[in-house]
């Protein structure tokens, strides 16, 4: 059940109003939800993702960068487009930060979801995505592959 209203949807210039540390999103990303759910996480989480991006209101690849930004998650950036993929680096200082602490085994599955509900929306076309972390360069390359 959604807390918005019916009519309320989140954008880059109401979301701004929610944003917070992202410390205690962090602490129920990575240590309640695979405590209450196991090694089905990682799946929720993504369905999580596109759960939020049904919730949100973005037009545009811009504003997608924008959201990604105000939410905390990085600098969401797309570098490759071929006619059934298209290929995003995920980076920025909190992703460095995430990539090189060592408490946690971190994933990008809520960014995945998102970044693939939202690509759908803006295309009419079904995306599924896929991270992949490269730690020597602070990166996280999302593949968005046309299902």
């Amino acid at each position: 059940m959604s807390v918005l209203k019916e009519s309320t949807k989140l954008t880059t210039s109401n979301i701004s109003s929610l944003v917070g540390t992202g410390a205690g999103f962090d602490l129920m990303r990575y240590f309640t939800l695979p405590d209450f759910l196991g090694k089905d996480a990682p799946y929720l989480l993504y369905y999580m993702g596109k759960n939020i991006a049904r919730q949100t209101s973005l037009e545009t690849f811009d504003e997608l960068f924008e959201f990604f930004q105000y939410m905390g998650w990085g600098e969401l950036i797309k570098i490759k487009e071929k006619k059934n993929e298209l290929t995003f680096h995920l980076k920025g200082h909190i992703i460095e930060k995430r990539l090189h602490q060592t408490l946690l085994d971190v994933d990008f599955r809520l960014e995945c979801g998102f970044l693939s509900e939202s690509i759908k929306q803006m295309t009419d076309d079904t995306y599924e995505c896929f991270e992949e972390i490269n730690k020597k360069d602070n990166v996280v390359e999302i593949k968005a592959m046309k299902a």
